[in-house]
């Protein structure tokens, strides 16, 4: 038995009926090893070709190879095995269950890189069928074992994406205007499911409705906020993201009955202080006139004095009128009372001057 080591190569020989004799069968064997060394088919865990046992150290496989698929758009991703050169690259193949159960490549995935997905969309063509793929690392002189994914059917693996969602308020419902995302063709979306919360507090209710692309939610209390979570729903399907979540009030809200008491309570403050200000008002100007019409007579009265006295007026008429009479009379009736008292009183001191002369 001979052991060679050559470029990570184990090759052991073995002659099972023939035995080296003084090299008689030495130099065929030789021979034999030159012609299969660079021909020898690369088997792993070792395989008898032409009385050759051929061990090869292969490249560390793919790993985590799974398929994932968004509204009918399917992906195939993996990663390198552990202490993959960077050189490496990986195919891929697919099987169909119900066909001839023969692997297949896959177009534009025969060459990836690390790093790099496959689209398997157009290579699952029947959404009813089950597929399963399979990655194999290579470079010119080596490949790795086949790593197998799991089986996948396209109707029921799928996920099934959130809706685009409109609502909007009328009177004591809600108008939802909804349009689902495209599954390329396929008609999965039969139900929708509404999740309804009222934001005051927080009281919810869910909805399964026939799918339409405009529905009314009726019966809800007017002036309130509501807030919907849409999800589709589909009779293979359970896969489904929900949409977010879209508020809106049913009718313009309404104050509340708090806000009518301050509201009321500010206006009545306002007119209460109002009709302060007018009545302030209208008793100055009162006060005022009354102010006028005594002080007016006095100081008519007192012109007059000093006028009389500038005239030579004699003693005993200015005596008659004393400051007490002035300070308590003072109205116009007194005034005209005191000058009808100092005109007679001048004309009979006139008259006695001029008897005198």
């Amino acid at each position: 038995m001979l052991r060679l080591k050559n470029k990570r190569l184990i090759i052991k020989i073995s002659a099972s009926h023939n035995t080296v004799h003084g090299g008689k069968m030495g130099l065929w064997m030789l021979l034999l090893l030159h012609l299969h060394l660079g021909n020898a088919p690369w088997i792993e865990g070792g395989e008898e070709v032409w009385g050759l046992n051929v061990v090869c150290v292969s490249l560390p496989a793919p790993s985590n190879v799974s398929i994932s698929s968004f509204n009918m758009e399917h992906t195939l991703s993996f990663l390198p095995g552990p202490e993959t050169p960077t050189s490496t690259n990986f195919t891929v193949e697919i099987l169909r269950l119900r066909r001839n159960r023969s692997w297949k490549p896959v177009a534009g995935c025969s060459e990836l890189t690390a790093g790099q997905t496959c689209n398997l969309t157009q290579a699952f063509k029947d959404p009813f069928d089950h597929y399963q793929a399979r990655v194999q690392a290579f470079t010119p002189n080596r490949t790795s074992n086949w790593t197998m994914s799991g089986w996948f059917q396209p109707l029921t693996d799928t996920m099934l994406g959130p809706p685009d969602v409109s609502v909007s308020g009328c009177g004591n419902c809600l108008i939802l205007k909804v349009r689902v995302p495209p599954t390329r063709g396929l008609q999965l979306h039969e139900e929708l499911v509404f999740h309804v919360q009222r934001t005051r507090d927080g009281a919810q209710f869910k909805l399964n409705l026939h799918y339409q692309e405009e529905i009314t939610i009726s019966y809800l209390q007017p002036g309130v906020e509501y807030c919907v979570t849409v999800t589709v729903k589909a009779r293979l399907n359970s896969n489904a993201v929900p949409s977010k979540s879209h508020c809106a009030f049913t009718s313009p809200p309404q104050p509340s009955s708090s806000s009518l008491h301050v509201v009321f309570g500010l206006l009545g403050a306002f007119c209460a202080l109002g009709f302060l200000l007018i009545g302030l008002v209208v008793y100055g100007s009162q006060l005022s006139f009354k102010l006028r019409r005594r002080l007016f007579p006095r100081t008519l009265s007192y012109f007059l004095l000093q006028s009389h006295n500038h005239g030579n007026a004699s003693p005993e008429c200015s005596g008659h009128i004393s400051a007490m009479q002035l300070h308590k009379e003072g109205s116009a009736d007194s005034l005209l009372t005191v000058h009808r008292h100092v005109e007679p009183l001048r004309s009979s001191s006139e008259e006695g001057e001029e008897n005198f002369l």
